[in-house]
């Protein structure tokens, strides 16, 4: 019984997909058909219709679980330590100062190998 379940499940799972893939098309169309139209009423309109497109998404198996995964990652981005505003401007300028060294060393190693081969060459 539980096989029956879940094989109906994903029959509505395609029925939903299909009509998320319909109100896309028909937002794209629609968009093009009313390009006369006030740029304020069209872009009001593709915003409903890309909500009501989410939400027929995360009523799909798949749409439930990439739910799950915000979620889940939301949870992991409270346990990150983030870095004070002092760390933050101590490692910029760390960064800064080793860049500008690298560069000065890769300027000076350019120069003398400029000036050894025009010394080969002649």
């Amino acid at each position: 019984m539980n096989a029956k379940v879940e094989d109906q499940a994903s029959k509505f799972d395609i029925i939903k997909w299909v009509l998320v893939v319909a109100i896309v098309v028909a937002g794209v169309v629609g968009n093009t058909y009313f390009s006369d139209e006030s740029l304020l009423y069209r872009v009001l309109a593709l915003i409903v219709m890309a909500g009501v497109a989410v939400a027929i998404a995360l009523q799909t198996a798949k749409g439930a679980a990439f739910w799950g995964l915000i979620k889940d990652a939301r949870i992991e981005i409270r346990k990150v330590v983030w870095p004070t505003h002092q760390e933050t401007l101590q490692t910029t300028f760390i960064v800064v100062a080793l860049t500008l060294v690298m560069a000065l060393i890769l300027w000076m190693l350019d120069s003398v190998l400029g000036w050894a081969i025009s010394k080969i060459i002649g």
